[in-house]
């Protein structure tokens, strides 16, 4: 049998170290924090619990929502959705990225968003010799990835703000400079009036994707589903009908989301 250790507190312990990790226990377990909160739960001021809260968006221990809410970011390894139904959501994806995959031979991923990032659930690779590879559990820029890109685009305009040109943003080296922002606004803008969004070598060379948003049945974004090609063979694989074929899976795919009993919306 297992010997256990009582842990007893250092002798000489690190108030603001101490506090830091504190701050990391409520996000693993509690899975969101508020500002206000935190500050009550260390007995600080909230300007005191900012700064921490600051250093750990720095580090990528945490990410701020749009809600301002503050979550678990991509070195936690954990998503902002509670771990249950992103593992329902991955077991319900799962064959429809298969058929998806059968029917455009090329790799297809499932993503979901924390905060500025897109986390990897799930990949299905594709049997060519020339193929993008698995990325399950890669953490990408949302704004650069093209699952991610169709997620944002479906936030209202005070949210990508919040997300991107707030003082947390620019902290945790999330922001985007002003120069590039006006195009980028205008991208999501043509995100939503086409329905999908493409990343041409955007988060990798000799890399482009397609994706679109997933919903659950009350309309709100729970994912994202990407189709993922070598540069050289996005073109034709575009215009022999890649969007139609997306659209159509995710028709299937939504009707099994909402038919989950896990499905909260």
């Amino acid at each position: 049998m297992q010997n256990l250790r009582v842990q007893r507190k250092p002798t000489y312990p690190i108030e603001a170290v101490d506090n830091a990790l504190v701050l990391l226990q409520l996000l693993r377990d509690g899975g969101s924090l508020r500002l206000k909160d935190a500050a009550n739960e260390l007995g600080v001021a909230p300007s005191t619990a900012h700064r921490l809260l600051a250093m750990l968006v720095y580090r990528g221990f945490a990410v701020q929502d749009e809600s301002r809410r503050y979550v678990p970011g991509p070195a936690m390894g954990a998503g902002p959705a509670g771990v249950s139904w992103s593992r329902l959501l991955r077991e319900v994806a799962r064959p429809h990225m298969e058929l998806l995959c059968s029917r455009v031979n090329e790799t297809v991923n499932l993503m979901i968003r924390v905060g500025t990032k897109v986390r990897f659930l799930e990949t299905v690779e594709s049997t060519s010799a020339l193929r993008v590879g698995d990325r399950q559990g890669t953490v990408l820029p949302a704004h650069k990835a093209s699952g991610g890109k169709a997620m944002l685009a479906e936030l209202e305009p005070a949210m990508v703000n919040q997300l991107f040109r707030s003082s947390n943003a620019e902290i945790g080296g999330d922001n985007i400079p002003d120069a590039e922002y006006p195009a980028f606004l205008r991208e999501l803008q043509t995100i939503r009036s086409n329905g999908f969004a493409a990343n041409f070598e955007g988060t990798e060379e000799g890399i482009s994707a397609l994706g679109l948003a997933l919903h659950n049945r009350a309309g709100d974004v729970v994912g994202a589903l990407s189709v993922a090609t070598p540069a050289a063979r996005f073109r034709s694989l575009f215009d022999a009908g890649l969007v139609g074929v997306m659209l159509e899976t995710r028709r299937q795919l939504e009707i099994d989301i909402a038919a989950n009993p896990a499905d909260k919306g």
